[in-house]
């Protein structure tokens, strides 16, 4: 009952109430990062699996850059990021605009993080049960580590929250979501300013 209806219900509702709110700080965002990102725009819009697999787009702040080297390639990450960008980013302001996404149904408050595309394939059996549920905003994964985890423990957190589930699960995730925010842990991963990429492997 809580997974089919409940939790549905209070996605639509608090997504609702945190963009009305914060809908005149989202406004002094995009004007910041509007002048700070060198013409590469305010919003991030990609392609990434939902429920099923299910591809939708993404909608986040723009934190980078589109800088690119002398043969044409694209920069590192934590070269393209700025300080605002940074600044947004440590706080998890990026992730504000994923309510529309939630709102919309491609993504919930609670869930594993959505990933890129290109992973799919990449995944193993046991893996791929993180698309049971719909992706969330911040997740079991989020509040142990976030981009501090390896590869292997993130899914092995994903697939822990697909199969334990519940409103008391949920309440526990927002709650040490809040204090990592406010601790800014896990920010980035060793050596990189987000992620590294997954082969299938890692």
């Amino acid at each position: 009952m809580y997974s089919l209806v409940i939790k549905r219900l209070l996605d639509i509702l608090i997504s609702s109430v945190v963009l009305s709110v914060s809908f005149p700080f989202l406004i002094f965002i995009s004007i910041l990062l509007y002048f700070t990102n060198q013409g590469a725009g305010v919003f991030f819009l990609q392609d990434r699996p939902g429920l099923y697999g299910k591809i939708f787009k993404v909608i986040k702040f723009k934190t980078m850059t589109d800088e690119k080297n002398d043969k044409g390639y694209l920069l590192s990450d934590e070269d393209r990021l700025t300080s605002i960008g940074k600044w947004v980013r440590s706080n998890s302001i990026d992730e504000l605009l994923q309510f529309v996404n939630v709102i919309k149904g491609d993504m919930s408050i609670i869930g594993p993080r959505p990933l890129l595309v290109q992973y799919l394939p990449l995944y193993s059996k046991e893996q791929a049960r993180r698309h049971n549920v719909r992706p969330g905003i911040t997740g079991w994964a989020q509040c142990h580590g976030r981009n501090s985890l390896s590869w292997t423990e993130k899914f092995r957190y994903d697939v822990w929250y697909v199969d334990n589930i519940s409103f008391k699960t949920d309440c526990q995730i927002v709650w040490l979501t809040i204090k990592s925010v406010l601790l800014r842990d896990g920010i980035s991963h060793e050596g990189s300013a987000t992620m590294e990429d997954f082969n299938g492997s890692n």
